[in-house]
């Protein structure tokens, strides 16, 4: 579906939903990660990369302080009234939009309702950050609906606040700041502790290959959680040996060798996995930009086998996955992204090879697990923002 349809369709459904027809419409793009699982709440460093899916709000400005809000993607409108924020049981998608409502609310904006319509091309539930893209797009729109503008960061800042104390999810800054921030054509070496960012040229003969095992995971109450409050057991135990680590950010490997034997066995595996892919974004960035084929290949192994066996934030859909992009045609580099158990897989495929490349994993993939997968290449794109169409 290309721009022009895209646009058709939800003016079509927004006006047979709310008998009006949309006269503000705001985008944000998912995100892929090329390095840096479980990193950004460790307060490191992430290789990441919008991609060319995203969220799309068609809406139109009410005069009262009520919000109406359905999708196309999924069943249900909800209302609520900016005076009172409360979760939607029923609809919960919809507490998305209203985590974001209550945290501009909560930090001195001034809200205006809207009636809004979702339409995301953003697999959900797979890792590329669809709910990061629902909650950026729905930031922008309150900025255009309320006369009020805010910094990118900002905007990232309070959708994570919303995703951690609204919906309940203990996210990083990763998803919301690659969506606010994201850049056409490049990706970010993000900073987390900082929240600086340094464009990052991929080589122009690299392609970047989504494949999405259609193994769908929820993170609210999952192992993520879990995983996080293994990390920070890990610092506590680390600073007793060395005041000044206050997150994994802070320990090399060679100084986590040195702490490793006063952690628990699985809480030292958590903690090395972090520290050592924390060093693999470091040294992605100089051999995405050579295009150096041999160093791209070795960074992304390692990361899988180490987010496997130490992180264990496998999957056997994801195991599955791995082994048929691995022995497929251009293949550079495969590995998982996102929080991992299951959901989507990465690969750098050499430009030309993509089609077969494709074709080949959908065919091998299937062949073992009984799933179609969806396999598509994307491009960066650019950051949340108002959207002309």
């Amino acid at each position: 579906m290309n721009q022009t349809e895209r646009k058709a369709l939800m003016t079509s459904a927004f006006v047979e939903y709310f008998s009006e027809t949309p006269v503000l419409w705001t985008q944000a793009p998912g995100r892929v990660d090329l390095m840096g699982s479980h990193t950004d709440y460790n307060m490191g460093y992430v290789m990441t990369m919008t991609i060319d899916r995203n969220t799309w709000i068609a809406a139109g400005p009410r005069s009262d302080r009520q919000v109406r809000i359905r999708s196309l993607n999924v069943a249900g409108e909800s209302s609520f009234s900016l005076d009172r924020v409360t979760r939607d049981e029923q609809f919960p998608w919809s507490n998305y939009v209203r985590g974001v409502a209550l945290m501009l609310q909560q930090a001195g904006y001034s809200l205006q309702g809207f009636d809004g319509l979702i339409h995301s091309n953003v697999p959900f539930g797979s890792g590329l950050s669809s709910s990061a893209a629902l909650e950026m797009a729905t930031a922008v729109l309150f900025q255009e609906t309320s006369g009020f503008e805010l910094d990118p960061v900002v905007m990232a800042q309070i959708g994570q606040k919303a995703e951690n104390e609204f919906v309940g999810v203990s996210t990083g800054i990763l998803d919301q700041y690659s969506s606010a921030m994201g850049r056409a054509g490049s990706a970010l070496q993000l900073d987390c502790r900082h929240l600086t960012s340094e464009n990052v040229r991929i080589h122009p003969d690299l392609s970047v290959v989504i494949c999405d095992t259609r193994a769908e995971r929820s993170l609210v109450g999952s192992e993520y959680d879990d995983r996080r409050r293994e990390c920070e057991e890990g610092v506590r135990i680390l600073q007793q040996h060395d005041p000044d680590i206050q997150a994994l950010r802070d320990v090399n490997p060679a100084q986590f060798d040195a702490f490793a034997a006063y952690l628990p066995a699985t809480v030292a595996n958590r903690c090395r996995f972090v520290v050592e892919e924390n060093q693999r974004v470091l040294n992605l960035a100089p051999a995405l930009t050579a295009g150096n084929h041999e160093t791209l290949a070795k960074l992304f192994a390692d990361s899988y086998t180490g987010a496997r066996d130490m992180y264990e934030i496998g999957a056997p859909s994801m195991e599955a996955m791995i082994e048929a992009m691995r022995s497929g045609p251009g293949v550079v580099a495969a590995r998982q992204t996102g929080a991992g158990f299951g959901g989507c897989m990465v690969a750098l495929v050499q430009n030309g090879f993509v089609e077969a490349f494709s074709d080949y994993v959908a065919s091998a993939y299937k062949k073992t697990t009984g799933i179609q997968p969806r396999i598509f290449d994307i491009t960066a794109s650019p950051g949340a923002g108002p959207l002309a169409v």
